[in-house]
């Protein structure tokens, strides 16, 4: 059997009510497809009108044809009767039977039994009554309903990843109040198996009251890690020499003749600062890329990963310090309790979550994953997983 990829795209108002982490959990924990892509959309009129005729698959009750129809209109047009900014958020998996399990196994049908075992079941709504007149109708996700009409719909992803997609910085009203955006970046320990945690994390940041308007999944390089995390080498260098003093001092106490003092471990240290700067350092590219540094030639660091990161951009007032509010202190051991290294990190590097410190941070961090507006690459990574799919 061939590999498929599907789609499912989380509704505005599942964003706006802040219910993205709990469908991300749905979808990671219980799709057996691997996640391949992410990506933030607010659709054009020409997007959506091409998409509305390839939506309904042949036999579908008239009624929720209908209903889907009037769904798109009042829902993902940008005119929209709710005067909200329509952002969407398209997750793309890979795998065997991809379209049938995403749709049948994990989103589920519409139902009017109160059931909770899909994520339709639990975040959608469906009511119409006995003559058969649908009087509400919020699918949460939308997905293809079989690979025909699925590969259909993700050409028309594709097409207009770029004029619809990517970041959708500065577009939401925020009255007098000046916005921020942060990069918020979930750890590859989150990706290593199935697990809920990477929405669950997801979940704890919508305490923010943030907006997200940038989503990308991507394998982070060597060459990316050592720009990304270069200036604590420098940090390191300075904080972490009193570790190697203690070293020193209790591997040499008793070796000599003479008292070993702790200015001798202090002299010593500060020989090998740098260079133990440089092993720690080297300790936090391999966990985020999974490939050793010191194991590959200069020419490989711009390809070598083996490591899956999300990157998502949160906008609001304050941004900044809303996130490390939820995110915590670095030592999770340490962080406050409800926070998302206190409830998910395992030590000071795997830690669930990074997030930008200050605004300048947090552009160049951008500009490193490849969210910062104006410089994303065409065609895209997102792009490029469906068009190598459908040819």
């Amino acid at each position: 059997m061939s590999e498929e990829v599907a789609y499912a795209l989380i509704t505005p108002y599942s964003l706006y009510k802040s219910r993205t982490g709990g469908i991300v959990s749905r979808l990671l924990a219980n799709t057996k497809a691997q996640f391949v892509g992410a990506r933030m959309y607010v659709f054009s009129n020409e997007f959506l009108d091409a998409y509305k005729n390839c939506l309904a698959p042949p036999g579908m009750d008239p009624a929720i044809e209908r209903a889907w129809h009037d769904y798109i209109d009042r829902h993902l047009r940008q005119d929209n009767p709710y005067g909200m900014l329509p952002r969407c958020m398209v997750l793309l998996f890979k795998g065997e039977n991809t379209v049938r399990h995403l749709k049948e196994d994990v989103i589920g049908s519409f139902t009017e039994q109160p059931v909770g075992d899909t994520i339709r079941g639990t975040y959608g709504d469906f009511v119409r009554d006995a003559s058969g007149k649908i009087h509400y109708f919020e699918p949460a996700v939308i997905t293809g309903t079989d690979p025909d009409l699925n590969n259909d719909q993700l050409k028309l992803l594709a097409d207009y990843a770029i004029t619809d997609g990517g970041v959708l910085e500065g577009r939401i009203d925020y009255a007098d109040k000046q916005p921020q955006t942060t990069l918020v970046m979930l750890k590859p320990d989150n990706f290593e198996r199935r697990s809920r945690r990477p929405g669950n994390i997801i979940d704890t940041f919508s305490l923010t009251g943030l907006k997200i308007v940038g989503a990308k999944l991507f394998n982070m390089t060597v060459e990316m890690a050592e720009e990304f995390y270069g200036p604590l080498k420098e940090i390191f260098a300075k904080k972490l020499t009193f570790l190697v003093s203690n070293v020193v001092k209790d591997r040499l106490d008793n070796a000599f003749g003479f008292e070993f003092t702790k200015d001798d471990a202090d002299r010593i240290a500060e020989m090998f600062a740098d260079r133990n700067a440089l092993c720690e350092f080297n300790k936090i590219v391999e966990y985020m890329t999974g490939v050793d540094p010191t194991t590959i030639d200069e020419t490989d660091k711009p390809r070598a990963s083996n490591a899956t990161c999300l990157a998502l951009l949160y906008e609001g007032p304050s941004a900044i310090e809303r996130v490390r509010t939820v995110l915590g202190s670095t030592d999770p051991s340490k962080a406050e309790p409800g926070t998302v290294r206190s409830d998910f990190g395992r030590d000071l590097m795997r830690n669930g979550a990074h997030a930008s410190d200050a605004p300048e941070n947090a552009v160049r961090e951008r500009r490193i994953v490849g969210l910062l507006e104006g410089e994303q690459t065409t065609p895209c990574d997102f792009q490029k997983i469906i068009y190598d799919h459908i040819g």
